[in-house]
């Protein structure tokens, strides 16, 4: 026998290695068996936790013309007022006329209605533009400006 041709252990070079590839034939084997084995039920789980979270449709597209946007009338100034005013103008925060305090309001009423509405649109000092109601036509905004004004006088 030729020493060349074993192992450590003594065994001939073309056993191990045939004995190696049974192993792994046989373990790739059970994983494909256990693969195959995953109910429809267990597929269908998986998909839907997997599914994507939504969907685009673009226009030309059939799903496209499903979409209808229906406009709901202006915005009532108390709730603009309340979602994008109350924050600053409640307090008084970085500068901003106090609803309810006169004084506070007479230095810019005394500019004018229009640079009131002008300011309030297009944003002043620490006031972003239309106090980030950016959904709100010029309107909306000049109608939140007369309540506010109103409540103070």
């Amino acid at each position: 026998m030729r020493t060349e041709n074993l192992n450590t252990e003594g065994r001939p070079v073309k056993v191990v290695i045939t004995v190696k590839r049974f192993a792994f034939l046989a373990i790739a084997t059970l994983f494909a068996m256990q693969a195959a084995a995953i109910s429809e039920a267990k597929k269908e789980a998986i998909a839907e936790r997997i599914k994507p979270v939504g969907t685009i449709c673009l226009q030309g597209d059939d799903c496209a013309a499903a979409a209808v946007v229906a406009s709901a009338g202006p915005k009532d100034p108390s709730d603009i007022y309340s979602g994008n005013c109350a924050g600053c103008h409640d307090t008084g925060a970085a500068g901003a006329p106090k609803v309810g305090d006169a004084a506070s309001w007479a230095p810019h009423l005394a500019k004018g209605i229009d640079a009131l509405y002008t300011n309030a649109i297009n944003g002043i000092g620490a006031m972003p533009a239309k106090g980030l109601c950016m959904s709100c036509s010029d309107d909306e905004i000049k109608a939140t400006i007369d309540l506010m004004i109103s409540k103070s006088e």
